[in-house]
């Protein structure tokens, strides 16, 4: 592993970038108040400033500052609700019923408002005893919206002096992501690979790749600063993020018949060399991503060029001592999956000269591409869209009902003197931070949750224990905060274990000598909640991912044949709408992600609701094969090249057949006879008999110098679209069958119910 690399990664990142700026946010008001001797009374102006901050997500400034003035709404209408009713046990059970469920529900909107509705509720939480405001309610407010308001002032000020910083550290993310994936598939290609953990590792890193690239695709293309101004940066940026995607295809077309390959050719080292290369090629663009996020000019790490020729020169030395009629077919595979790579090397080549564009040139540098088609649809804000959502059949509703269920329990639980509870609070926060959607991730946030509070409490108790110095704890503390902040998308269990470590400094700060009250406190407080989130979660309305999979297997098997049919439009009308393509792509790449993320979700549920869990694998993976043989497909249509000698029109029809066949099954219809003749259809291609001809020369010893390069190389393109063709018609032959044997275990199952 690449240590320094690694390290370039995470301190450029966007979110050690936000993380500094939260924590600077928050700690510079406490040492101002710490000076004057008033933090304790002004704690609420930090702790307003680190709730609004938190509710910041990734996208176009607009929504940013909105969801952020929404939040500083939300925060304060429900403090000083909470502040006025404390003591009334029925009218605080009433306002946790009535805010548990708004504030669950406006998660309908998306991620943004999901995260303010979440935050609304820790606010609740805090506020909920008035243990922090004191008598004087209507002075603590003021100082915790005052708190609230100065995160949005830094927020302005600091997108006003940086507007690209977010898009930048975004699109270089996406390219790290894509070096990721590009490593993965490397190990295909290394001795006695295990096949079926890396088929697992890319579709998991498919699934992040799209998160991150939808997520990428709104603060890029909806940003009029990114979009509509003509500065140098904002077209570079543009063009770079364009280019990921264009490269994230590029690398999906490297699939092959590995087990295969590896039989034909496990006696050289060639596969080793290409192993090898590839990791070249990840650490370049990695090198690429980092330079996006730190905002510094990429320079190439190594010599391309030169090693892309040693890897030609090894294969053609290997192929003209091995080659003959019994393995020429295997020769031809391994000399496309060699052009692909070059395909690559160049996009990359490109990537860097990109980077090093004259300020003229870039400005005039345009996509051409109509951007309002690639944005990521998202509900409007309407009383009407959530008013639809009030009904046990929305998974929103019943998610809303479970966190105002857990909520109530938690603070019935509070109220039970004899248990010892000392902070409330902990017991609602640690509640709304754990209960998820989807059963499978409040499950593992449970347990990483319990596991990082046990480690950050014995690790915060050993250095409160053995530490006297002020400085170093408050280093420590600023330490913890900017990890904690850092590693909280990612890296769930070590981001409690630091938040778990600040919250100990904090105290210790404002009510020294309390560490054992807290320690107890903080671990009781985590394990009740953890009881009562896994029962709710468990027992209250779930909402299980094998009800989602029907639609999922429907939406990715239709975006799959868009996909091929915009592909074979050039092979059949020598027309190739490269718009319409590129928005068929995203959508058979999103479909893919969603429908193995709905998989991944659903092994982690319990056995009684893993239904049908190995035909829903196959055909996650028959999708995910028949997508990533579509891009190679794909990589033919975009040349001025010719192919008179496949016969497109009968292999276009005898797929979609297929295809079609898949979709009418998933969706209850008879299959008629006509889709069955024609996936029976036998394509009239010469592709055999040029190979049967160059078979015969080599058995005759014609010279391997006298053959015509250019016709030579187009004979390995014939037979490789030829080749890629038959995957695509024997995988989803194999996927309709997987999609009879579901409809038929689904009828037997409705049978024995009944």
């Amino acid at each position: 592993m690449n240590y320094s690399a690694e390290l370039k990664k995470f301190v450029t990142s966007q979110y050690v970038y936000s993380a500094i700026r939260i924590t600077l946010a928050t700690v510079l008001p406490c040492l101002v108040l710490a000076h004057f001797g008033i933090l304790k009374e002004y704690f609420l102006f930090p702790l307003g400033t680190s709730f609004v901050a938190l509710t910041d997500q990734p996208g176009p400034f607009i929504r940013r500052r909105n969801a952020l003035a929404f939040a500083i709404f939300c925060f304060v209408v429900v403090a000083l609700i909470a502040s006025l009713v404390k003591g009334i046990k029925v009218l605080v059970l009433l306002e946790i019923i009535v805010f548990g469920m708004f504030f669950s529900l406006i998660g309908v909107y998306g991620q943004r408002l999901a995260a303010v509705g979440s935050l609304s509720l820790i606010v609740l939480a805090i506020f909920i005893d008035g243990h922090l405001t004191g008598s004087n309610i209507f002075k603590s407010l003021l100082i915790f919206t005052s708190g609230c308001i100065w995160f949005l002032l830094i927020f302005l000020v600091v997108t006003t002096i940086q507007p690209y910083k977010l898009a930048g550290q975004m699109i270089g993310e996406n390219y790290l992501q894509l070096a990721e994936f590009l490593k993965i598939k490397a190990n295909y290609y290394q001795k006695s690979p295990d096949f079926d953990k890396l088929t697992t590792q890319v579709i998991a890193k498919q699934i992040e790749i799209k998160n991150l690239q939808e997520d990428t695709r709104e603060t890029v293309f909806k940003t009029r600063t990114i979009v509509n101004e003509s500065t140098t940066t904002s077209r570079l940026l543009m063009l770079m993020f364009l280019n990921s995607m264009d490269l994230h295809e590029k690398l999906m077309t490297s699939e092959s018949d590995y087990q295969k390959l590896q039989q034909s050719f496990e006696d050289s080292m060639i596969l080793v060399n290409i192993h090898d290369y590839l990791n070249l090629l990840s650490e370049e663009i990695t090198n690429i991503g980092i330079s996006l996020q730190s905002g510094t000019r990429a320079k190439p790490i190594f010599n391309l060029e030169l090693e892309m020729k040693n890897l030609n020169i090894r294969y053609f030395e290997l192929r003209d001592k091995q080659v003959n009629p019994g393995n020429l077919e295997n020769f031809m595979i391994l000399r496309q999956i060699l052009t692909r790579i070059n395909e690559i090397t160049k996009e990359i080549n490109e990537i860097y000269k990109v980077f090093s564009q004259d300020i003229k040139l870039a400005k005039s540098l345009s996509t051409g591409l109509d951007l309002k088609k690639f944005l990521p649809n998202e509900e409007k804000i309407n009383i009407k869209v959530l008013r639809n959502n009030i009904s046990l059949s929305s998974s929103h509703f019943r998610h809303a009902i479970r966190v105002t269920v857990a909520l109530l329990i938690g603070y019935i639980f509070s109220l039970f003197q004899f248990l010892g509870i000392g902070h409330t609070y902990w017991i609602l926060i640690t509640l709304i931070a754990i209960l998820k959607p989807a059963y499978s991730i409040t499950k593992k946030r449970n347990m990483l949750r319990l596991y990082g509070t046990i480690a950050g409490a014995v690790i915060a108790y050993a250095i409160l224990y053995f530490i006297d110095s002020n400085a170093v704890l408050f280093t420590i503390l600023m330490l913890s905060m900017i990890l904690c902040f850092s590693l909280l998308k990612g890296r769930y269990f070590w981001a409690v274990l630091f938040m778990t470590m600040y919250v100990f400094m904090t105290f210790n700060f404002l009510s020294p000598g309390n560490i054992n009250i807290i320690f107890r406190d903080r671990i009781v407080d985590t394990i009740i909640a953890g009881g009562i989130a896994f029962l709710v979660s468990y027992i209250v309305l779930p909402v299980w991912e094998y009800t989602q999979n029907l639609d999922l297997m429907k939406k990715s098997a239709e975006s799959n044949l868009l996909y091929f049919q915009s592909v074979m439009s050039k092979f059949l009308t020598d027309h190739f709408d490269i718009e319409d393509y590129k928005v068929k792509r995203k959508n058979a790449i999103i479909s893919l992600a969603n429908l193995s993320d709905n998989f991944q979700r659903m092994i982690s549920e319990p056995k009684n609701q893993r239904k049908k869990l190995a035909v829903v694998h196959q055909f996650v993976a028959t999708s995910h094969l028949i997508t990533a043989y579509t891009a190679s497909l794909s990589q033919y249509s975009q040349n001025n090249e010719k192919y008179p000698e496949i016969d497109a029109e009968s292999w276009s029809r005898k797929i979609e057949a297929e295809m079609n066949q898949i979709s009418a099954l998933l969706n209850g219809e008879k299959i008629n006879e006509t889709l069955r003749m024609e996936s029976r259809l036998e394509p009239e291609d010469s592709v055999d008999d040029l190979l049967l001809q160059r078979k015969t020369e080599i058995e005759e010893n014609d010279s391997l110098d006298r053959r015509d390069p250019d016709k030579a190389f187009h004979l390995t393109e014939l037979k490789n679209i030829q080749d890629v063709l038959e995957l695509i018609y024997d995988v989803a032959k194999e996927q309709r069958k997987v999609i009879e044997k579901y409809i038929n275990e689904s009828a037997t199952t409705t049978l024995q119910q009944s």
